[in-house]
């Protein structure tokens, strides 16, 4: 046997919980997520090929389109287990370009889409053997990544618009770039290294002349 009373009072302070603490109260006094400024970053590209003259005229075009070359690495040796020799043949060199002023990332899938662009007009332009002579391979350097925009979609890739996927190619931690598994051999090298700490230095001194780094 029950207490009758007894079972009516939990009942009304059920009742009276539900209606302070219930589904409907706490969905109205929920705080939401607000959205915070991005912070720019600076726009990149690794400029691929075996041909020293198709190099530099990509080099004069992006110059040209996204404006000056402001830190440029050494032509590097780029090594791609043997992917892109069918069609880009043997002896590849890889050199990055990073361009002024500072850029909202949105334009990632943008930036890839022009320079496919300008790939495909390279054999009305130029006499070269290999079916795609040159690769235009364009990111971003935020402080705490580079990343790069590519075509090909892996488990590690996040896919934009248009075809176009994302890939974080390194993170800077501990004060070091550090690569990950399926980061290329040719971003694990100490000249890469080099391109983003100057580009990240650059990067910093904008954001705290402007005040616009991002909190939280």
């Amino acid at each position: 046997m029950y207490d009758r009373e007894f079972y009516q009072a939990q009942v009304c302070r059920a009742v009276e919980a539900y209606q302070t603490f219930g589904p409907h109260r706490s969905r109205r006094i929920q705080p939401v997520a607000s959205v915070r400024s991005v912070e720019p970053v600076i726009r990149f590209c690794a400029v691929i090929s075996r041909h020293d003259d198709l190099r530099q005229r990509a080099i004069e075009q992006l110059a040209g389109v996204w404006g000056p070359v402001v830190t440029q690495s050494p032509d590097l040796d780029f090594q791609a287990g043997g992917f892109y020799a069918p069609t880009m043949g043997q002896n590849l060199k890889k050199t990055l370009v990073a361009l002024e002023g500072f850029v909202d990332p949105a334009g990632l899938a943008d930036w890839k889409l022009q320079t496919n662009k300008w790939e495909a007009d390279i054999p009305t332009e130029f006499s070269h053997p290999e079916p795609r002579p040159l690769n235009l391979d364009p990111g971003y350097m935020s402080q705490a990544k580079l990343v790069l925009a590519t075509t090909k979609d892996r488990d590690h890739r996040i896919y934009l618009r248009d075809g176009m996927f994302a890939e974080v190619t390194l993170t800077y931690v501990g004060k070091t770039w550090q690569h990950h598994r399926w980061s290329y051999p040719s971003y694990r090298s100490e000249a890469v290294a080099a391109f983003a700490n100057e580009c990240r230095t650059r990067l910093r001194k904008h954001l705290r002349e402007t005040k616009t780094f991002r909190v939280g």
